[in-house]
């Protein structure tokens, strides 16, 4: 399950025709109730979408979420079936992924192209439970979605997930990117700082992604010790650093191409970690964030632990991804908004970002699908 990171990444990192309703009537066409076995496959406002149902229907929808998708990869035509999407088939449950209408760091569009695929399907099928299934950034898009649409759903599972609140993680990627600026002044980095938001995203002809990636592995290994204090900081391992480092400048510069400046700022961020905290905040580039991008950010993709609905929670061992201290975010805003007995938080299983087997996720649905309804 690796993949779920980056879907046909372009880069080596941390790393992994139906447009609706047909004619102008205005009226949903009548549920299908007997059309099992399905595949269907299409686009809807824009978004690439296929939607399974197995001979053997439950009667039961799982809307399978993935993760981050490099802007620029090359995508398949029709939409190829998600690794994970063969687990819950077995279990008699039609699944349905939505590519989302654009790629990168694309969560506001993954809200509305999931919901509006499962409002596709319901109109048609009719499913007697529906259920949020994500992985990765995609876990992110299921805790958005059970807060946003929760009516329509019977609770989520994220796996592996970005849960916590969007600017969460952009101030913390900024951190990771102006930590290197500072521990490794003289790395030589084509284009200047890792940290500048001028700099063109990683996609862009201007950008050298090999060199940069190149230059980032130098510099770490010529100076070891400021290495493992930057790991450290990160809380990961030092093996995994580069691949921690090149995923987030890669997001970061996605992200400011989508939401045209810089989301964050850390003008006013004491950093602590580095050592020498005041020298280091002494050397921080600073910067200020741009009002659009930071409205853009939070209006789309903010999190408040508002759910009416069960939601599990599952994190691997030694994830260079998702940091331990990420874990008690959601379950803390679930508390805070008075949702605590909504959240269940399972042991980690599987080493490294989304390497759960199909057993740890058979057994992580089935926590979420026994609970009683409250």
């Amino acid at each position: 399950m690796q993949n779920h990171l980056l879907r046909n990444a372009a880069l080596a990192v941390a790393i992994a025709l139906l447009a609706g309703c047909a004619g102008t009537s205005t009226q949903p066409p009548p549920p299908i109730t007997s059309v099992a076995p399905v595949v269907d496959t299409g686009t809807l406002a824009g978004a690439p979408y296929r939607f399974e149902i197995p001979a053997d229907w439950n009667g039961e929808l799982v809307v399978l979420l993935h993760g981050y998708e490099t802007r620029g990869a090359p995508r398949d035509t029709p939409w190829p079936a998600d690794p994970a999407t063969a687990i819950f088939l077995a279990r008699g449950y039609a699944v349905a992924e939505s590519a989302y209408a654009s790629q990168g760091w694309a969560v506001a569009d993954a809200i509305a192209d999931s919901e509006r695929l499962r409002a596709h399907v319901a109109a048609r099928h009719a499913p007697k439970r529906s259920w949020l299934v994500g992985m990765s950034m995609g876990g992110l898009v299921a805790l958005a979605s059970l807060e946003q649409h929760g009516a329509a759903y019977d609770g989520a599972l994220s796996l592996c997930g970005v849960n916590v609140p969007a600017t969460q993680v952009f101030a913390e990627t900024l951190r990771s990117l102006v930590a290197f600026d500072v521990l490794f002044p003289d790395a030589g980095l084509p284009g200047g700082r890792l940290s500048d938001p001028a700099a063109p995203p990683l996609d862009d002809p201007r950008a050298d992604q090999v060199a940069l990636m190149q230059a980032i592995g130098t510099a770490l290994a010529a100076n070891p010790d400021a290495a493992a204090t930057l790991a450290r900081a990160l809380e990961v391992a030092p093996d995994a650093l580069a691949g921690t480092l090149s995923l987030h400048v890669l997001v970061q510069r996605e992200m400011i191409a989508r939401a045209g400046g810089l989301p964050v700022g850390n003008r006013d961020t004491v950093y602590s970690g580095f050592g020498d905290d005041v020298a280091f905040n002494a050397a921080v580039h600073r910067y200020a964030a741009d009002p659009q991008a930071m409205t853009y950010l939070g209006d789309a993709t903010e999190l408040r632990g508002n759910i009416g609905k069960p939601l599990v929670l599952r994190y691997n061992q030694n994830d260079p991804t998702i940091p331990p201290r990420w874990q008690s975010v959601y379950p803390a805003l679930a508390a805070t908004a008075g949702h605590a007995d909504k959240v269940t938080v399972l042991p980690p299983a599987g080493e490294g970002h989304c390497g759960f087997s199909p057993e740890q996720i058979d057994e992580s649905f089935d926590v979420l699908t026994a609970r009683p309804p409250r």
